[in-house]
């Protein structure tokens, strides 16, 4: 199954290339929020699967080009984030230590719409694209061998950077600005994806394919990430755990650029980048400047703070 939100925030679930309007199976779940809705969904899915499948195969809903397409967690009370958990393409000798950072949940946005660039003198703005885990149960503890019966679904997510900012809260101020969480177009639930640890991932920059990597290159599994973050904190049903990304195809966002990001199996997540101050940085992917012989960022060319 797959659910997402559109227009005014109405759940409803993908069938075929249309969407179909789960209002009535959902309509007793109490909310004063959107995330309320799907949170209720994730938590009793069990027992609203027959509910929600019905009112599937009642209709044949409307074209999903026809609606706004939101995102499928609107405000998830917690995102967690694994770092350098990739080992670029078998490059690295070995994992780098298990390390976790938070994202604000109001960096959440949805397909469609813009990523801002702050005006702040960040050496380069990237962002990250993501294998994002979608928590199905109350979550404290899990050990790796049980931690994938702890899983929902999954969906796109990108982890937006602003690097280079100095400061005591470095990762909170590069990660946590408004709009830099894109997620969607929807949750796919784990039972459509046969394999989370082979999933092909690429991002395109207008149309040029830059990241191109496959889940199994994860330092770190997916199983192994939910027992660690579960041993610090609790997750509940509808948080978010990004998985981390290969860093060899990041590259600069600059103002005007359309971002696609799809994890097979889930959708093609598509987003503007906004930058006010028009600022430019040279077009390469972190891995060309190695090549290059450099080993910082690529440098910005025009604009306020180059």
């Amino acid at each position: 199954m797959k659910l997402l939100f559109f227009n005014d925030f109405t759940l409803g679930a993908v069938k075929g290339d249309n969407v179909v309007d789960l209002s009535d199976a959902v309509a007793d779940i109490p909310h004063a929020h959107p995330q309320d809705i799907i949170n209720g969904v994730i938590a009793e899915f069990a027992s609203r699967k027959p509910a929600l499948e019905s009112a599937i195969a009642a209709s044949d809903g409307v074209p999903l080009s026809s609606v706004r397409i939101r995102p499928p967690l609107p405000r998830p009370a917690t995102i967690d984030c694994m770092a350098v958990n990739y080992m670029e393409n078998g490059t690295l000798p070995e994992p780098a230590p298990i390390q976790t950072f938070q994202k604000s949940p109001g960096a959440i946005i949805g397909p469609g719409d813009s990523m801002v660039l702050p005006d702040v003198p960040a050496t380069i703005f990237e962002g990250e694209a993501e294998l994002a885990v979608v928590i199905g149960k109350t979550a404290t503890n899990v050990p790796q061998s049980d931690a994938m019966d702890y899983i929902f679904g999954y969906t796109n997510f990108i982890d937006g950077s602003a690097r280079g900012l100095g400061g005591s809260s470095v990762f909170h101020a590069m990660k946590s600005r408004d709009t830099f969480a894109p997620i969607g177009p929807y949750i796919t639930t784990a039972d459509e994806i046969a394999d989370p640890q082979k999933v092909p991932v690429k991002l395109w920059n207008n149309g040029e394919l830059m990241q191109d990597f496959n889940t199994d290159d994860m330092a770190h599994s997916i199983a192994r990430c939910i027992e660690y973050v579960t041993s610090i904190h609790t997750l509940q049903p509808g948080d978010i755990l990004a998985t981390g990304t290969n860093h060899g195809g990041l590259n600069p966002f600059l103002d005007g650029d359309v971002i696609e990001l799809e994890c097979e199996g889930m959708g093609r997540l598509q987003f503007n980048v906004r930058d006010d101050l028009k600022r430019v940085w040279k077009r390469e992917t972190r891995a060309q400047r190695q090549e290059q012989g450099f080993d910082d960022a690529t440098p910005q060319v025009s604009g306020k703070y180059a």
